[in-house]
């Protein structure tokens, strides 16, 4: 069975330092849903004096069963993520994957992998809520028995 999928647009933000060390900060802004198409290009979608935002289209969000606790977990939580991990490829930061799983965006962390989480966008609720339904079987609670 094939595996659940949202096609998402990564956006990028360049914000400019006044700092004699560093220069710029590069952070995830946001993600919307990628409306694009698979041939379309990363491109400037707001510039000023201070902030350029870069549009990357082209992601999917995919969902996995083996998962699905830690989407729970997200979707639980007062402010929702979606997990955002991305490189720097010629000094541009380019997003590499997307993730809503908790668990799966520690592992990342855990690997030194530069991850950002942005709020997720409301459309996505109900999307993810019916995997959650069909898919989340909690474990019974067991009950200890003192000896």
């Amino acid at each position: 069975m094939d595996q659940p999928t949202y096609p998402l647009a990564v956006i990028m933000e360049r914000i400019a330092l006044e700092n004699k060390w560093c220069t710029e900060k590069w952070e995830v802004k946001g993600v919307v849903r990628d409306v694009f198409g698979a041939e379309a290009k990363r491109r400037v979608i707001y510039e000023d004096a201070k902030h350029t935002q870069i549009l990357f289209p082209g992601y999917v969000l995919v969902l996995y069963k083996d998962e699905v606790d830690n989407y729970h977990l997200n979707l639980s939580a007062p402010t929702p993520k979606v997990f955002v991990l991305w490189r720097e490829q010629e000094g541009t930061p380019v997003p590499h994957s997307l993730t809503v799983s908790y668990g799966e965006a520690a592992r990342w962390m855990d690997s030194n992998e530069t991850v950002d989480a942005v709020a997720l966008p409301e459309e996505l609720y109900p999307w993810i809520s019916e995997f959650i339904e069909r898919h989340y079987h909690p474990e019974p609670k067991k009950i200890r028995r003192r000896t």
